[in-house]
Protein backbone atom coordinates (compact mmCIF):
# COMPACT_ATOMS: atom_id res chain seq x y z
CA UNK A 1 0.00 0.00 0.00
CA UNK A 2 2.81 2.43 0.86
CA UNK A 3 4.53 1.72 -2.45
CA UNK A 4 1.35 2.63 -4.36
CA UNK A 5 1.00 5.85 -2.36
CA UNK A 6 4.64 6.66 -3.06
CA UNK A 7 4.10 5.97 -6.78
CA UNK A 8 1.09 8.32 -6.87
CA UNK A 9 2.93 11.09 -5.02
CA UNK A 10 6.00 10.83 -7.26
CA UNK A 11 3.84 10.77 -10.40
CA UNK A 12 2.13 13.91 -9.11
CA UNK A 13 5.57 15.49 -8.53
CA UNK A 14 6.54 14.62 -12.12
CA UNK A 15 3.37 16.24 -13.50
CA UNK A 16 3.89 19.36 -11.35
CA UNK A 17 7.52 19.55 -12.48
CA UNK A 18 6.47 19.47 -16.13
CA UNK A 19 3.92 22.18 -15.37
CA UNK A 20 6.57 24.29 -13.65
CA UNK A 21 8.90 23.92 -16.65
CA UNK A 22 6.13 25.02 -19.02
CA UNK A 23 5.27 27.96 -16.77
CA UNK A 24 8.94 29.02 -16.57
CA UNK A 25 9.28 28.78 -20.37
CA UNK A 26 6.24 31.04 -20.70
CA UNK A 27 7.78 33.55 -18.27
CA UNK A 28 11.08 33.50 -20.19
CA UNK A 29 9.23 33.91 -23.49
CA UNK A 30 7.22 36.88 -22.17
CA UNK A 31 10.35 38.44 -20.66
CA UNK A 32 12.27 38.00 -23.91
CA UNK A 33 15.54 37.37 -22.07
CA UNK A 34 17.11 34.18 -20.77
CA UNK A 35 19.08 34.80 -17.58
CA UNK A 36 21.49 32.52 -15.73
CA UNK A 37 19.03 32.19 -12.84
CA UNK A 38 16.43 30.88 -15.32
CA UNK A 39 18.83 28.26 -16.62
CA UNK A 40 19.73 27.14 -13.11
CA UNK A 41 16.04 26.83 -12.26
CA UNK A 42 15.57 24.65 -15.35
CA UNK A 43 18.46 22.46 -14.15
CA UNK A 44 16.69 22.06 -10.81
CA UNK A 45 13.52 20.98 -12.61
CA UNK A 46 15.53 18.54 -14.76
CA UNK A 47 17.15 17.03 -11.67
CA UNK A 48 13.80 16.62 -9.90
CA UNK A 49 12.34 14.97 -12.99
CA UNK A 50 15.43 12.77 -13.32
CA UNK A 51 15.11 11.68 -9.70
CA UNK A 52 11.48 10.67 -10.28
CA UNK A 53 12.44 8.83 -13.50
CA UNK A 54 15.17 6.87 -11.70
CA UNK A 55 12.68 5.89 -9.02
CA UNK A 56 10.19 4.55 -11.56
CA UNK A 57 12.96 2.64 -13.36
CA UNK A 58 14.59 1.06 -10.29
CA UNK A 59 12.10 1.70 -7.45
CA UNK A 60 14.93 3.25 -5.46
CA UNK A 61 15.22 6.93 -4.57
CA UNK A 62 18.83 7.97 -5.24
CA UNK A 63 20.55 10.00 -2.54
CA UNK A 64 22.78 11.92 -4.94
CA UNK A 65 19.98 13.73 -6.75
CA UNK A 66 18.83 15.78 -3.73
CA UNK A 67 22.46 16.79 -3.18
CA UNK A 68 22.73 17.95 -6.80
CA UNK A 69 19.45 19.83 -6.44
CA UNK A 70 20.73 21.56 -3.28
CA UNK A 71 24.02 22.51 -4.99
CA UNK A 72 22.15 23.98 -7.95
CA UNK A 73 19.71 25.81 -5.67
CA UNK A 74 22.58 27.36 -3.70
CA UNK A 75 24.30 28.41 -6.93
CA UNK A 76 21.04 29.99 -8.10
CA UNK A 77 20.71 31.78 -4.76
CA UNK A 78 24.21 33.23 -5.15
CA UNK A 79 23.40 34.40 -8.69
CA UNK A 80 20.09 35.96 -7.63
CA UNK A 81 21.62 37.85 -4.69
CA UNK A 82 24.15 39.57 -6.90
CA UNK A 83 26.57 42.11 -5.51
CA UNK A 84 24.22 43.35 -2.80
CA UNK A 85 24.82 40.43 -0.42
CA UNK A 86 27.23 40.36 2.48
CA UNK A 87 30.64 38.76 1.77
CA UNK A 88 30.26 36.44 4.77
CA UNK A 89 26.97 35.17 3.41
CA UNK A 90 28.60 34.40 0.06
CA UNK A 91 31.37 32.49 1.85
CA UNK A 92 28.85 30.45 3.86
CA UNK A 93 26.86 29.60 0.72
CA UNK A 94 30.02 28.68 -1.20
CA UNK A 95 31.15 26.59 1.77
CA UNK A 96 27.80 24.79 1.76
CA UNK A 97 28.29 24.00 -1.93
CA UNK A 98 31.75 22.58 -1.23
CA UNK A 99 30.37 20.53 1.67
CA UNK A 100 27.53 19.13 -0.45
CA UNK A 101 29.92 18.37 -3.32
CA UNK A 102 32.19 16.51 -0.89
CA UNK A 103 29.22 14.53 0.43
CA UNK A 104 28.18 13.64 -3.13
CA UNK A 105 31.73 12.53 -3.92
CA UNK A 106 31.88 10.33 -0.81
CA UNK A 107 28.46 8.82 -1.48
CA UNK A 108 29.42 8.09 -5.07
CA UNK A 109 32.53 6.21 -3.89
CA UNK A 110 30.57 4.28 -1.26
CA UNK A 111 28.05 3.20 -3.89
CA UNK A 112 30.81 1.98 -6.20
CA UNK A 113 32.57 0.04 -3.41
CA UNK A 114 29.29 -1.65 -2.42
CA UNK A 115 28.53 -2.65 -6.02
CA UNK A 116 31.99 -4.17 -6.52
CA UNK A 117 31.83 -6.43 -3.45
Amino acid sequence: MFRKIEDVILAFIAVLTIGAVLFELLVIFNKGVIELADLLLMFIYAEVFGMVAVYFRNHVLPVLYPLFIAITALARLIVLQGKDSQPEQLLFEAGAIVLLAGAAYLLKDIKISVEKS
